[in-house]
């Protein structure tokens, strides 16, 4: 782990995503963080010593899913499947999937394995997974903020976590789509998908891949912009959490959270979210091939 010393920034950016404003000063206080996202060794340890059994793996319950044939709840995970040429990239149904027995075992679905992965982030983990894990490690899950600050790496509002400018296929910053998004990949320094951690350059706290290769939980809610400090959060007279059923998408009650640090699927001309500032809601069940995290700890 890396100790990161607490302080004050601005956090999030005006210059992209809606999502990402406003702008604003935050502080966090010092704490550790891992240098590279979970891997499938790391979260292996984890499963043998305590049988635990991600969300992927579980038997699905029919009642969650009304109208659907019995026969279609399936354990499993969203497996992304490049198209075979240019496609609308409004609709991201086009080359996603649901993969039958997809899990951190097998992330691209039955047939499919990590043995040749073990230094690969895990993946195909849900919010419920993360916490597990770092509940056992001693550890827990980085709030948005905590985030953010580690992985600018002291280089307060800069674009990427290594400055202003893009990189370039000659000198990469991090694991993110090169190509046509999302029917050519030609491979982040050679590697198509995931990539072991530490491959690209850290940043200024000497943390790895904090631009792509797998998008990293957090603990806080997702908001469609930043909710700024002191802003009420529960309803004190129902005890209700606001943050937290404003989270879910429309007709559902499963709240999402922030994800940071953008995947090896993030595409400039598509998900220019390998930046520091960018977010991503993700629902707190939801398992797929781009999604990890890594742990921080109190100091």
């Amino acid at each position: 782990m890396a100790l990161i010393d607490g302080g004050s920034f601005r956090m999030g950016s005006a210059a992209f995503y809606a999502d990402e404003t406003p702008v604003h000063e935050r502080t966090v206080t010092a704490f550790e963080m891992d240098t590279h996202p979970v891997t499938n060794a790391q979260f292996a340890a984890f499963v043998d010593e305590t049988g635990y059994v991600t969300v992927a793996e579980r038997p699905l319950d029919p009642a969650d899913f009304p109208g659907a044939d019995p026969a279609d709840l399936v354990p499993g995970g969203l497996v992304f499947a490049p198209t075979a040429g240019p496609v609308d990239l409004r609709d991201w149904r086009q080359w996603w999937r649901w993969g039958a027995g997809a899990s951190w075992r097998q992330p691209f679905g039955a047939e499919s394995g990590i043995d040749d992965r073990l230094d690969h982030p895990v993946v195909q983990v849900s919010f419920e997974d993360a916490q597990a894990y770092a509940s056992w490690a001693g550890k827990r899950l980085p709030t948005e903020a905590e985030w953010e600050f580690a992985a600018r790496g002291g280089l307060d509002q800069a674009l990427y976590v290594w400055g202003d400018e893009p990189d370039s296929p000659g000198a990469l910053g991090g694991n993110h789509w090169q190509g046509r998004f999302p029917y050519l990949n030609t491979g982040a320094n050679g590697w198509v998908g995931t990539s072991p951690v530490g491959t690209f350059p850290p940043n200024g706290y000497g943390l790895f891949d904090c631009a792509g290769n797998v998008w990293e939980w957090t603990t806080d809610y997702y908001t469609e912009r930043h909710v700024l400090p002191g802003a009420a959060s529960v309803d004190a007279g129902s005890r209700v959490n606001l943050l937290a059923a404003a989270s879910a998408e429309p007709g559902s009650r499963i709240p999402r959270r922030v994800l940071k640090g953008g995947s090896h699927l993030c595409a400039p001309e598509y998900c220019l979210r390998y930046r520091p500032a960018a977010r991503s809601p993700q629902a707190d069940d939801t398992a797929t091939t781009h999604i990890g995290f890594r742990c921080v700890r109190d100091i």
